[in-house]
């Protein structure tokens, strides 16, 4: 073996990091950008415009009709599709109230829990105690950053709850047809999700200024993330893959600091961080078939 031969995998290794980094920010610029409609159209039409485009992209590229499931395999298709839709919209009337870091940090808790509960070993509780507390930092009042909402809190924990279900259920839709599975759930949540804000801000949806606006959060928070996530995914060991997920708060975080201006005080910096710690000690410890949490379709 030459030595030039490593080469070739080093390189594709750093560009499935980089990959994977960028769909980090690209879909938290997308929660920005989302962020910036709700004025016009509410979190509920931010989140029909996403998903909408979103479901658009994924079918016109996977092109799922060519090979629909049995009607056995439905059911967990069609949970998965509604967790996918209510995990969106929570998301986004979270991040009307509360900080874009915290909400992420709230919602991961889902993921989190999955795995760290498909696993039994003493170490592991390690991670969820880190976790339960850095929850519990975040909930706490912090003289250095304003009081959060409750209804926020409410929503990024709900929409927690629907991320893991949302893994739970993809796993069991997808041991059939794959990624396709991706594409009939996001057009499963368009036909809940979509009516919901057509009912709210109605033909306001449809004027240029939103439906471009809307054109961006769709593909800058969905189908652009899922291809640099399945791009990284097929190049970098899963412990790998889901440590580097790990830092999503801190990205969301970062991203909400210098894109919103969202000033977070020192114990919700901690809670973040603690919240990261126990993502990468669960992403490093906990066995192979756990389920691999990927980012928010």
């Amino acid at each position: 073996m030459s030595p030039s031969q490593p080469q070739p995998k080093a390189a594709s290794t750093v560009l499935a990091v980089l990959g994977l980094l960028v769909s980090m920010a690209m879909f938290q610029g997308a929660a920005s950008i989302a962020r910036g409609l709700f004025g016009v159209v509410g979190p509920q039409g931010a989140a029909a415009l996403r998903v909408a485009f979103g479901a658009a992209v994924l079918a016109g590229v996977l092109r799922p009709w060519r090979a629909l499931p049995r009607r056995a395999a439905w059911r967990p298709l069609i949970l998965y599709g509604v967790s996918l839709g209510a995990m969106n919209t929570l998301f986004y009337f979270a991040i009307a109230s509360i900080p874009l870091g915290v909400a992420v940090a709230l919602e991961f808790s889902g993921p989190l829990a999955v795995a760290t509960l498909s696993s039994r070993r003493p170490l592991d509780f390690l991670w969820i105690a880190l976790a339960v507390g850095g929850l519990l930092l975040i909930l706490r009042p912090d003289s250095g950053a304003a009081a959060l909402a409750p209804i926020g809190i409410a929503c990024a924990l709900g929409a927690g709850v629907c991320w893991a279900l949302y893994i739970v259920f993809g796993q069991k839709a997808g041991a059939e047809h794959g990624m396709q599975t991706t594409a009939l759930g996001m057009l499963i949540a368009a036909v809940i999700v979509v009516p919901i804000g057509v009912a709210h801000a109605g033909a306001t949806l449809l004027t240029p200024h939103v439906l471009l606006l809307g054109a961006a959060v769709g593909i800058l928070g969905t189908a652009a993330p899922y291809a640099l996530e399945m791009f990284a995914l097929t190049r970098l060991p899963a412990r790998t893959f889901g440590t580097l997920m790990s830092l999503e708060p801190a990205v969301g975080a970062l991203a909400g600091l210098v894109l919103m201006s969202q000033t977070l005080g020192l114990t919700q910096w901690l809670a973040i961080a603690a919240v990261v710690a126990a993502s990468v000690g669960a992403a490093l410890t906990i066995g192979a078939k756990t389920p691999v949490a990927v980012a928010e379709l």
